[in-house]
């Protein structure tokens, strides 16, 4: 569980310094396979991401963090 928590904050802390996120940029910065599911949990924590669909993969992009968060 803890792995889980420290790669949400891995994830935000990468969206607030780029602005944006791709699988490609999770898998070659956290060795993380599942960003979708920690998309699902950073907008459960409240923070707006969108997704935009590119060609072939989703780039989400963070509009505003949680007010926590």
């Amino acid at each position: 569980m803890s792995d889980k928590i420290s790669q949400n904050k891995k994830v935000l802390a990468f969206m607030k310094l780029h602005n944006s996120i791709t699988s490609m940029d999770a898998i070659n910065n956290f060795k993380c396979t599942r960003l979708s599911a920690i998309i699902d949990n950073l907008k459960k924590q409240g923070h707006l991401i969108d997704n935009l669909n590119k060609s072939g993969y989703a780039k989400y992009v963070l509009i505003k963090e949680a007010a926590n968060g």
